[in-house]
């Protein structure tokens, strides 16, 4: 069965979240995720902790935080706190840091130093003692299990979370030649570390656009191409895509903070509106509910294990759409 995410709860405030939680799992939503940006939301782990307490059955967890902002040891200390409150429900899902380190700037973290900080964050989870160079081995006095994901769309950073992580989220569109390139790259990093591909948890996530105007709902569909176009550029090579016009880093002057967090994805999407309809397939699910669950059966239908299915709300701009409830009585059914 398919575990359907959400990583939009309500982010006004923390007993928002909670609330949004609560009702989510109500709607039948099996993990409610937050995303990290210190300079623009609450900080996640408070808000998590007011979840769990908040909610029974529903898995929580970040999408996604990175050692660029904090060390594995916080990391660790801060998911483990959470799930001593609800044990077994807990997830971290960390990155290499996008917009957040942006924000702050910052770069990237490589994926060695995931890989590292992964590792690290694992071991203090276990209770494991780790030498770093103290006086003593450090050592989560407190610890608490959680499962750590990675979220990639590199070759290179999906090799490493096939040989580290618990989960791996993957967000590179829905054309089947980067799916398949995605997962054999984690099964590759799985092997290498003498694991089983079959045992890791696979999440797909999708910009999923919901619209009934045809129009604005294709160029919002290219927005999202360009987003990934603008930080993964080889993810147009596979599919034998052309970038045709002007240059994506000069366009994201006016579409900041870029493609896939402009506040009006119909106009970041006018600016994009030389790519070809193709390309807006290959990177979103978009039109209304029937379409889009159209598409994620072809999504399946490539084969991958998918445990998980995370549809990223991408609406237009000042709408008033409950993109939460109507997914989960629209959508998800058609699944279960």
């Amino acid at each position: 069965m398919i575990n359907f995410s959400f990583n939009r709860l309500d982010l006004t405030g923390v007993m928002e979240f909670a609330e949004s939680a609560a009702r989510a799992e109500d709607l039948g939503w099996d993990m409610g995720l937050i995303p990290c940006n210190p300079l623009s939301l609450r900080d996640p782990y408070v808000s998590l902790a007011f979840a769990a307490k908040a909610t029974s059955t529903m898995h929580l967890g970040s999408l996604l935080d990175t050692p660029m902002l904090r060390h594995a040891s916080v990391l660790a200390g801060s998911i483990g706190t959470v799930a001593s409150l609800a044990p077994g429900r807990v997830h971290m899902g960390i990155g290499i840091g996008d917009t957040a380190v942006r924000f702050n700037g910052l770069r990237p973290s490589t994926a060695r130093e995931l890989e590292v900080a992964t590792m690290m964050m694992k071991q203090l989870l276990s209770g494991q003692e780790l030498e770093v160079g103290a006086m003593r081995p450090a050592k989560l006095r407190r610890a608490n299990h959680a499962p750590v994901w990675i979220a990639a769309q590199g070759p290179k950073t999906l090799r490493m979370a096939g040989r580290v992580a618990d989960g791996v989220w993957i967000r590179l569109g829905r054309h089947p030649d980067n799916l398949n390139m995605a997962w054999d790259a984690v099964c590759e990093g799985a092997k290498e570390a003498g694991r089983n591909p079959n045992d890791l948890m696979l999440g797909l996530i999708f910009h999923t656009v919901y619209s009934t105007d045809p129009r604005k709902a294709k160029l919002m569909a290219k927005s999202m191409a360009a987003g990934y176009y603008e930080y993964s550029p080889f993810l147009f090579d596979r599919p034998g895509f052309e970038w045709c016009g002007e240059d994506v880093h000069l366009l994201r002057d006016k579409a900041w903070p870029d493609f896939h967090h402009h506040i009006d994805p119909v106009y970041s999407g006018s600016l994009v509106d030389f790519l070809d309809d193709a390309v807006a397939d290959a990177f979103a699910f978009y039109g209304d509910w029937e379409q889009i669950a159209e598409q994620l059966q072809l999504v399946l239908d490539i084969g991958l294990p998918v445990t998980h299915v995370l549809p990223h709300p991408i609406l237009a701009k000042n709408h008033d759409y409950d993109f939460l409830g109507e997914c989960a009585i629209q959508l998800m059914p058609h699944f279960r």
